[in-house]
């Protein structure tokens, strides 16, 4: 693509993103608490990951040390700093600010561990987006409440919040409320809001058909994700209060799918399946209010929404500055059961037979990044930002010690091009933060193997390792691209 062929504007947010249960590591170091995460046992892609409610002796727990970006933040933003980096996403882990999550009083030691991260970032000229929850909700919050599904979970995240837009003040501007919401509207969704299953079956149970939710356990997860947008809500109020300079975004995983064929079924079915997976978080984050078809999916899904006073004036007083989601694959929906599917983000689909899949089974179609922005741009009307979209691979290091990750390049060159087209087509996209900039644990699997970064983490799936990091071929690539702002790629 050539200068006279991009779309970005010259004040685009090029960067990267990360969390911090999947890079920070130092899981009880600096008056850190368990999360749920630190309770995720490693899994592969025929091995699914468990979640234990002890810590078990003879299981590897790979968020417990990931990269070791608690240790090694300064020397990975200089690395982010010398691609040019406008922006970094990372997210603050709620248990190293109030380990219980209930606590009276905050940790002093992740407060200032935090600060010392925002100050190496503004060092290099780089803009914060932090993501306040990102599947990490504190483990005493899953055992004690059974987390979101609590009301009562709702005011410690908002003293966490007051917490940190108080401390960080001058140094974040762009917050994210909660990481791709919107999972909750699927049955493994409850394991990452905290909401621990009675018979011990967890998100990956629900993904491969192992287990079946019941009309209560589902009731309970809506009402968690209901607390969750109250939650939203009132911490946009509160961020805006406490600096008028913030600026509050919501986080959809994009669940952008297609109709399998033609037919009046498969179409209606599609629309379904948007409306529910997207639209749902998306309206209410938005337009501060449940969307018109949310009344009958609820009523024939057995779901009663516990709105208490106060909560629609909350909603509506709380909506989102901007929208922000990840993108890595479509799918499609078809009313035929015995169609081939194939995995997604968090989702099940069926295989498109127009496109390829990366080897994780996750169907590569950047020109449907380009109708997604459009279709969300066109109901919204505020500024997005992709916040999550790369390639997860198992890259190969050569003798000299270099990844020539060309799959890499050519999946991130092709989805920049869409991005150019989408601007080109009025949307207002004012960021790009590719995922897992540096490579780290895959929240799926567990695996390192399942490599998405610009930078090489010396690490294996068994937790061995130097932790020495190094550049791939996509590290000077994606330099250029941001160098040129999209026109040299």
């Amino acid at each position: 693509m050539n200068k006279a062929h991009s779309g970005f504007p010259e004040n685009f947010f090029w960067g990267g993103a990360t969390a911090a249960n999947q890079c920070e590591g130092a899981f009880d170091v600096g008056g850190k608490g368990a999360s749920i995460a630190d309770h995720m046992t490693v899994g592969s892609r025929t091995s699914p990951r468990r979640f234990t409610k002890g810590i078990e002796q003879n299981e590897f727990y790979p968020s417990h040390e990931a990269i070791d970006f608690y240790h090694c933040y300064k020397e990975d933003i200089a690395l982010f700093a010398e691609m040019g980096f406008k922006m970094f996403r990372m997210s603050i882990g709620w248990t190293r600010i109030y380990p219980n999550g209930d606590d009276v009083e905050p940790n002093r030691e992740g407060i200032e561990y935090y600060r010392s991260v925002f100050e190496e970032c503004k060092k290099y000229g780089i803009e914060p987006l932090v993501t306040i929850s990102h599947y990490e909700m504190p483990y005493h919050l899953a055992e004690a409440y059974n987390g979101w599904a609590d009301r009562r979970v709702i005011d410690f995240y908002l003293n966490y919040c007051k917490t940190i837009f108080t401390e960080y003040k001058g140094l974040v501007k762009y917050w994210l409320t909660f990481n791709e919401i919107n999972v909750l509207t699927f049955p493994f969704g409850g394991v990452m809001a905290g909401i621990i299953p009675e018979d011990n079956s967890n998100m990956f149970d629900f993904l491969s058909g192992k287990a079946k939710e019941s009309t209560e356990a589902k009731n309970i997860r809506f009402n968690a994700l209901h607390n969750q947008f109250v939650a939203s809500a009132k911490a946009v109020k509160m961020a805006h209060e406490i600096n008028p300079d913030n600026k509050v975004g919501c986080m959809i995983a994009g669940m952008c799918s297609y109709p399998y064929t033609c037919s009046p079924e498969d179409i209606l079915a599609n629309q379904k399946s948007m409306e529910i997976g997207n639209w749902l978080c998306g309206d209410v984050h938005v337009r501060g209010e449940y969307p018109h078809f949310a009344k009958r999916y609820f009523d024939e899904n057995g779901i009663a929404i516990n709105f208490a006073d106060g909560d629609a004036e909350a909603l509506k007083s709380g909506c989102v500055d901007f929208y922000s989601l990840s993108y890595y694959a479509t799918g499609c929906t078809s009313t035929d059961q015995n169609v081939l599917k194939t995995s997604g983000n968090m989702m099940m689909g069926v295989k498109n037979p127009y496109l390829k899949a990366s080897d994780w089974g996750w169907v590569i179609d950047p020109e449907g990044l380009r109708y997604f922005l459009n279709e969300i741009y066109g109901r919204y009307r505020i500024p997005i930002m992709v916040v999550e979209n790369g390639l997860g691979a198992d890259d190969l290091v050569e003798a000299d010690g270099s990844i020539h990750d060309e799959y890499r390049i050519e999946y991130m060159r092709r989805h920049v091009v869409q991005m150019s087209e989408a601007i080109k087509d009025g949307v207002d996209l004012i960021a790009y933060t590719p995922w897992g900039c540096i490579d780290l644990v895959s929240a799926s699997t567990g695996e390192m193997k399942k490599r998405y970064g610009f930078i090489y983490v010396d690490k294996d799936n068994e937790g061995k390792g130097t932790l020495n990091r190094s550049r791939k071929d996509s590290f000077y690539w994606y330099k250029k691209c941001i160098e040129s702002n999209g026109y040299d790629i």
